[in-house]
C-alpha cells in the first residue's frame, strides 16, 4: 500500500472512530483538528492533500444533525456578546439620561452665577452694625 492511500485508510479510520464516539488518540470533537489527531497526521493532510475527505468528514456531521463543536462555541459566542450589547445598550441609556440630568443643572446653575454677579456689580446700601454700649453694673 503506498503512502499516500495508507494515510486515507487511517483518516477514514479515525473518521469513524469518532463518528462512532470512541476516539483513541484525540478528544473527540467534531473538527479537522481532531480528526488529524485522530488519524495521526498532520493537520494539512486533510485541508491540502485530502481536502475531499475533509469534506466527506464534515458531509456526516451534517448528516448527524449535530452542530460542530466550533459551531458550538460560535453561537455561545454569539450569546455572550448579544448579552454585552443589551447591557451595553442599557448603560449608554443611562449615561445620555445622565449628561441631560447635568446639562440641566450647569445651565442652572449658570443663571444663578449671573444673577450673584449682578447683584456684586450693582453697589447697595451699606449697612454697619455699631458696637454695643456697655450697660453700666446694676441696671
Amino acid at each position: 500500500m503506498t503512502p499516500a492511500l495508507a494515510e486515507r485508510a487511517r483518516i477514514r479510520a479515525a473518521m469513524d472512530r469518532i463518528l462512532a464516539g470512541t476516539p483513541q488518540h484525540s478528544n473527540g470533537a467534531l473538527t479537522i483538528v481532531a480528526l488529524a489527531q485522530e488519524a495521526q497526521v498532520p493537520r494539512n493532510a486533510l485541508t491540502q492533500r485530502h481536502p475531499d475527505l475533509k469534506n466527506d468528514f464534515y458531509a456526516k456531521v451534517k448528516e448527524r444533525g449535530q452542530p460542530t463543536d466550533s459551531e458550538r462555541r460560535l453561537r455561545k459566542k454569539i450569546t455572550k456578546l448579544k448579552e454585552l450589547r443589551a447591557a451595553n445598550k442599557e448603560q449608554l441609556a443611562q449615561l445620555a439620561t445622565d449628561v441631560e440630568n447635568l446639562v440641566r443643572v450647569v445651565n442652572q446653575l449658570t443663571l444663578e452665577n449671573r444673577q450673584l454677579r449682578r447683584q456684586l456689580a450693582t453697589p447697595g446700601p451699606i449697612v454697619r452694625l455699631l458696637p454695643a454700649q456697655p450697660q453700666p453694673p446694676g441696671r
